[in-house]
Formats: structure tokens, C-alpha cells, sequence
């Protein structure tokens, strides 16, 4: 994967003047889908896709100007389509505006990414193969804004909306490993990993229970393979570790590939440790 990954630099490198220039035909030139694509960009480089291409437009723009082009010549080299656009662009990522750039001499950079592989300590990476059987998730759910990092408001919000008798039901209907309360992503607006639009995010239970109230949503999930990775330390830093690790370490050497089915983790805190927890992340696969 890491000889995709340089490939499709190389590739934005070479077209970050084009029109054509979109995610969807950077993937594609990737071999890979969108979805697992973008996923894997993001936790091997700890930015979107999105924000890597705008971040690369914005740094070659400073040099343009820097060689003495003309602040309108680079606006509409790099894709944009007014000045404004591009003045407020330009500023917000180097604080600085284009014509300042251009008589002080001065900017910042952001290099081509290259991506290799590092070899860290010998550390394992616990994890197992489960194959379940058709389940349904049924729990409470909303659209939630897309957010990477930090807390989001709207799922915090939506667990404090649980009702008893709702919390009843879930725990009633329960019937299928594991046996807690799950925090699922899943209908993700087309952009999926670019931090904008929403998804749906469900809090809940595994069920075989097909009859529930209209107290709760009902998500059907296809048999699937699952690869299960058990996490235990500090909330919330070593499951964001995780994460990254089964992007950026596991699955490029697994032989599996992350399919488009939701996606889960549940989370139990020790109550005689502050911030401490035992989690698990688990991820749907299929063989490559």
C-alpha cells in the first residue's frame, strides 16, 4: 500500500494545476475505493486528503509569487475562481496575503509528502478474527456533524437523550457479542473522511431480535468478517492510537481490506483509575 500511497503523491504533484484533479480520481488511480483510500491517507498522515491537495496548491502558490508571478495569474493556476477566494485562502494558511508575500519576500511551505515504512520497538498488536453471522444494531441515532478530533457536542448530546425506557429495551433485545453498549459511524456523506457533512452515528446494542419498538432505530448488518482489536490505557488518546495503528501498521500487511459495512468500537472506563479504559475497536474486512 505505501507504494500506492507514494504513487498517488507523485500523481498530485503532477496535476495540481488540472481541473480534472478530484478525490475521486486520485483513489481510483489508486487501485483502491474511495472509502478504504481516503481512510488509510488519513491515518498514515494525519490530515484529509483534501486538506493534503489544498495544503500543496497553496505552498507551490507561494513560490509562484515568490519568483514574481502576478497574484490573479496564480489565483486561477491553483483553481480558484475569484481573488477574494483566494486572498482568504492564502491568508488563513500562511497568515500572510499574497501581495505582502510578494513584497517582503517572505512565506511558508508545505513539502510533498513521502510516505515509508518505520519499524517501532517490536511492538505486537493484539487482535482477532471474528466472523458473525446477520445481526441488526438498534439503539438511538442522528446526524452528527463529520468531526476528527475532540469531543462532538452532538453525540454527547445524543447519548444524554436516552431514556430510561429506552436503555431498558437495548439491554432487553442484547443477544449477540459484545455484550455493551456500542458507538457506531455509518452513512457517511460521499466526502467521507474530508471534514465536512454529516454521518449517522448510532449508539446501541447487537441484536438477532428483528421485532423492536419504535422507541428505537434498527440498522440490518450483512455477515461480515471482523477484525477485533482490544485496547486497554489512557481514554481518550490510546483507542485514537489504535486507530491509527490498524490503518497505518495492521491492515497494510494484513491481507485484508476494510469493506463499507458500519463500523464499531464500545468502551468501559475503570472506575478506580482516572481516564483509564478497556476498548475495542471493531472493523469490517474481507480478504484482499
Amino acid at each position: 500500500m505505501l507504494n500506492e500511497l507514494n504513487r498517488v503523491i507523485d500523481y498530485i504533484e503532477e496535476h495540481l494545476t488540472d481541473e480534472e484533479l478530484s478525490l475521486e480520481i486520485i483513489s481510483e488511480y489508486a487501485g483502491v475505493s474511495d472509502y478504504h483510500f481516503r481512510k488509510i491517507f488519513f491515518y498514515l498522515s494525519g490530515m484529509t486528503l483534501s486538506d493534503y491537495i489544498k495544503n500543496r496548491k497553496l505552498s507551490e502558490a507561494s513560490m509562484d509569487l515568490l519568483h514574481g508571478e502576478k497574484v490573479t495569474d496564480v489565483a486561477f493556476k491553483y483553481g480558484y475562481q475569484s481573488m477574494d477566494g483566494f486572498t482568504r485562502a492564502f491568508k488563513k494558511w500562511c497568515g500572510l496575503l499574497p501581495s505582502e508575500v510578494i513584497k517582503n519576500g517572505i512565506s511558508k511551505s508545505f513539502p510533498k509528502l513521502s510516505f515509508i515504512i518505520t519499524v517501532k520497538g517490536g511492538i505486537n498488536m493484539e487482535f482477532r478474527i471474528e466472523n458473525k453471522p446477520v445481526f441488526n444494531l438498534v439503539g438511538v441515532s442522528k446526524r452528527v456533524p463529520m468531526q476528527f478530533e475532540g469531543i462532538n457536542n452532538e453525540i454527547v448530546k445524543l447519548a444524554e437523550s436516552i431514556t430510561n425506557e429506552q436503555r431498558e429495551e437495548m439491554h432487553s433485545l442484547q443477544n449477540i457479542e459484545p455484550y455493551e453498549i456500542v458507538n457506531a459511524s455509518y452513512e457517511a456523506d460521499a466526502d467521507f473522511l474530508k471534514e465536512e457533512g454529516d454521518l449517522t452515528h448510532l449508539i446501541g446494542v447487537l441484536t438477532t431480535e428483528n421485532q423492536i419498538s419504535d422507541l428505537l432505530e434498527k440498522v440490518p448488518v450483512e455477515a461480515h468478517t471482523w477484525a477485533v482489536f482490544p485496547n486497554e490505557g489512557p481514554f481518550p488518546s490510546t483507542l485514537q492510537e489504535t486507530y491509527a495503528k490498524i490503518y497505518s501498521e495492521w491492515l497494510p500487511s494484513s491481507g485484508y481490506e476494510v469493506i463499507k459495512a458500519p463500523a464499531f468500537s464500545f468502551t468501559k472506563m475503570d472506575k478506580h483509575k482516572k481516564d483509564y479504559a478497556y476498548s475495542e475497536v471493531w472493523t469490517p474486512i474481507r480478504k484482499k
